[in-house]
C-alpha cells in the first residue's frame, strides 16, 4: 500500500473518515441497547413503587427537584392520611460523600430529626436552618433543601389526587439572609 501524502486535505480527509465510522458505531450500539435500558427504567420504577408502600395502602408518587449537581428524581409513598411511607432515589448526580446521603439519610429512624418516614406530609417540610424541623445533611444544605422541594412537591401532587387543593412550600422564599457556602 502506497503511502499517502501529509497534506491538510488527507488528514481532514482521515479524520472525517475516523469519524464517521465511531459514530456509526456508537449509533448502532445506543439502537441495540436501547430498549434494554428503558426496560431497566421501567423496571426500577416499578421496584420503587412496591419499596415506598412497604406493603400499605397508600399511593406511590414520582417528584424531582432540582439539586447541587443537577436533577433529583424520587419516588415517595404516602398512606391514605397523608403520611411519608418511605422513599426510593431513582435518580442523583450530588456530590459523592455529601449530597449523596440523600439516598439513606431521611430514612434513618434512630435520629428522628432527619427521618421523614413516618411523618405527617404538610407541603411545608424544610431544613432546620430554614426555620424547619427536618435535620440538614452536613455539608449539603442544597441537597437537602432540594429533596425536601421534591417531597413538599410529591405531596401536593397526592392532594390533588384527593380532590384537595395545596401549595407546596419550597423554603426558597424564606432565606435567612446569610452566605450558604455550603454544596
Amino acid at each position: 500500500m502506497a503511502k499517502m501524502e501529509s497534506s491538510f486535505k488527507n488528514m481532514a480527509l482521515s479524520l472525517t473518515c475516523i469519524t464517521l465510522v465511531a459514530a456509526a458505531g456508537l449509533a448502532s450500539v445506543y439502537m441495540v441497547t436501547k430498549a434494554q435500558i428503558e426496560q431497566q427504567k421501567e423496571d426500577a420504577q416499578n421496584a420503587a413503587k412496591v419499596a415506598v408502600l412497604n406493603g400499605q395502602e397508600g399511593t406511590a408518587i414520582e417528584c424531582s427537584a432540582n439539586g447541587f449537581g443537577g436533577t433529583i428524581r424520587l419516588m415517595v409513598g404516602f398512606g391514605t392520611d397523608g403520611t411519608i411511607l418511605g422513599y426510593e432515589v431513582l435518580e442523583q448526580q450530588e456530590t459523592p460523600g455529601l449530597g449523596t446521603h440523600i439516598v439513606e439519610w431521611f430514612k434513618d429512624e434512630t435520629k428522628p430529626g432527619q427521618c421523614i418516614i413516618g411523618r405527617q406530609a404538610t407541603g411545608q417540610m424544610t431544613v432546620s436552618k430554614d426555620g424547619g424541623d427536618v435535620d440538614a445533611i452536613t455539608a449539603a444544605t442544597i441537597s437537602s433543601r432540594a429533596f425536601l422541594n421534591a417531597i413538599n412537591s410529591a405531596y401536593a401532587e397526592w392532594k390533588s389526587q384527593q380532590g384537595e387543593q395545596v401549595e407546596a412550600w419550597t423554603g426558597a422564599s424564606k432565606q435567612t439572609g446569610k452566605e450558604d457556602n455550603n454544596e
